[in-house]
């Protein structure tokens, strides 16, 4: 093996023998880390093995009920040993087998597609189309009906579990059904499968890793071989430790099959608390701007929430173009200095910024397909336009119809918007991409981006809660250290008014003044104690 090889396969052996939690084993982690005083390279590192660990627990808690929901349930059943002597035949898969096999393959093609593990989402409809191949495979089966959960809505009428299967028939593919059933989008699930997943699953089939007997179709110690390969050479860590019987105790997750309805609602809602405390894929409660948060929706998982995230963000956008609107393009042309020609150049710009870094690996991130970098910018583009009419809607009649030429020609805020509304997107998709890493892109100052976040949550009633959480939570970041930092804008600011903060009355007065809540003064008067501390 080369040193490289090498030392991975230290890396790897010395997660898998850890004797604590991984939970316990991250947070100690970070405690060393400061302790120690080690490097940003390091701790970005940690920082991605660690989201990589919390996306693939959350995608394992909803593997198992989604595949106790197609087949049988394999807790408690064990497959029967395979005969020592070669006079025996091969034994037809058991329900254990294909469990063990589905997950191996979804983790294996992830790891092939660092693209789509960089988003929860897209892993997530990865998944689904692994289920949705063994699904069919498994109906092919002799016996089937020892795999199947008779009780499973995909199952196609013409397929009997008791008699023979047709053979003239192809395995139907069930992956909408799944997308109902399972807090899915059919549109991405699909984009998903036909451009990444089923080309991958014909070269594994060209390499004979996969092979095309219906009867035998797991071939799991072939991907088992292939995966171990990939764990020792690329990958973080080997995520089959979810199948093990001491799961429990290996990383802390609970590993049991949850029978009752009721029972699985309640972990699920513990999981999700328990990733927010230790990770990054549920936003902690902002302390300020707390006016601007909707009442908790009814969600319990953080696939659940990131898919319906997805959804809302998606109908925000719903029937608009990726260009402005009549009634925009009409405020553009009644300013004394039309603005279009530029705003336009200024966006095209601006995408062309985000597809390149978005495709490129960094430090910590591998870079993403150009595909997945242009659906990205479609939604914030269109997103754009649409927050751009409604504060110049708003800003137009607070104003009294006064001429808007000097906003609209201010080349950072249209930056700032444009960066908010991407942010916007990427958390969405619960993508590594979050705050600061556009700002960075945009080579953005951050107190500047601070100050169109309100103006961004006041002009868009479709946020999410969730999405509100990330946002104000940036709000405090920039609060806290990053508008003070040396190279801020913040001292040029200053400067400019002459060293003069603004008092707490003042900042409270300009914003009753402006109506941001009317209906609820002791907000205005917390949120207004937030802007005068900066």
């Amino acid at each position: 093996n080369s040193p490289k090889n090498a030392a991975a396969a230290g890396q790897s052996a010395t997660i898998s023998h850890v004797e604590n939690l991984l939970i316990q084993f991250f947070s100690k982690m970070r405690k060393w880390a400061d302790m120690s005083n080690l490097s940003q390279d390091f701790r970005l590192r940690m920082d991605r093995l660690e989201r990589n660990f919390e996306v693939s627990t959350v995608i394992f808690r909803k593997f198992e009920p989604i595949f106790r929901d197609m087949f049988v349930n394999p807790q408690g059943c064990e497959a029967p040993r395979q005969p020592r002597s070669r006079k025996h035949r091969r034994l037809p898969c058991h329900i254990t087998d294909v469990f063990k096999f589905c997950w191996t393959l979804f983790v294996y093609t992830k790891g092939n597609f660092r693209m789509i593990g960089d988003d929860l989402v897209n892993s997530y409809h990865l998944l689904l189309c692994c289920l949705d191949l063994v699904f069919g495979n498994a109906l092919l089966c002799a016996n089937r009906k020892e795999l199947i959960n008779p009780g499973f809505r995909g199952v196609p009428p013409s397929f009997r579990l008791d008699g023979p299967a047709p053979q003239s028939e192809a395995p139907p593919c069930v992956l909408e059904k799944l997308c109902e059933l399972h807090d899915g989008l059919v549109v991405e699930a699909k984009g998903i499968k036909q451009h990444y997943f089923k080309p991958y699953i014909h070269k594994l089939f060209h390499k004979q890793i996969l092979k095309g007997n219906e009867t035998l179709f797991t071939e799991i110690k072939a991907i088992n071989r292939e995966y171990e390969e990939y764990v020792l050479t690329a990958g973080d860590f080997d995520e089959r430790v979810f199948l093990g019987a001491d799961a429990d105790e290996e990383i802390g997750t609970p590993r049991k099959f949850v029978q009752e309805r009721v029972a699985g609602q309640a972990a699920a809602q513990r999981d999700g608390q328990q990733l927010e405390k230790c990770g990054s894929l549920a936003p902690s409660t902002p302390l300020t701007g707390r006016v601007y948060l909707k009442e908790k929706d009814l969600l319990f998982t953080p696939v659940s929430a990131a898919t319906q995230s997805v959804s809302r963000l998606q109908s925000m956008v719903a029937g608009l173009r990726m260009a402005p609107s009549e009634n925009l393009l009409q405020i553009f042309r009644s300013c004394s200095r039309d603005p279009t020609d530029s705003i336009l150049a200024r966006v095209k710009t601006l995408g062309q910024t985000f597809r390149e870094h978005y495709t490129n690996d960094s430090e910590d991130t591998p870079g993403s397909h150009i595909d997945f970098a242009e659906s990205r910018w479609k939604l914030a583009e269109i997103l754009y336009h649409k927050v751009l009419e409604n504060v110049l809607v708003q800003e137009t009649k607070r104003l009294q119809g006064r001429d808007m030429s000097v906003l609209l020609e201010q080349d950072i805020f249209h930056c700032s918007l444009m960066a908010c509304c991407l942010e916007v997107v990427l958390f969405s998709y619960s993508s590594q991409r979050t705050f600061p890493w556009i700002i960075c892109v945009f080579k953005l100052p951050p107190f500047y981006f601070f100050k169109v976040i309100e103006v961004f949550i006041r002009s868009e009633e479709g946020l999410s809660r969730d999405m509100v959480k990330h946002l104000n939570a940036i709000e405090e970041q920039v609060l806290e250290s990053r508008a003070w930092a040396s190279d801020s804008a913040l001292w040029s600011a200053l400067e400019a008014a002459g060293g003069k903060v603004p008092t707490v009355e003042e900042v409270s007065s300009l914003q009753r003044h402006e109506h941001i809540c009317p209906s609820c003064p002791e907000a205005t008067e917390q949120t207004s104690a937030g802007e005068a501390s900066s």
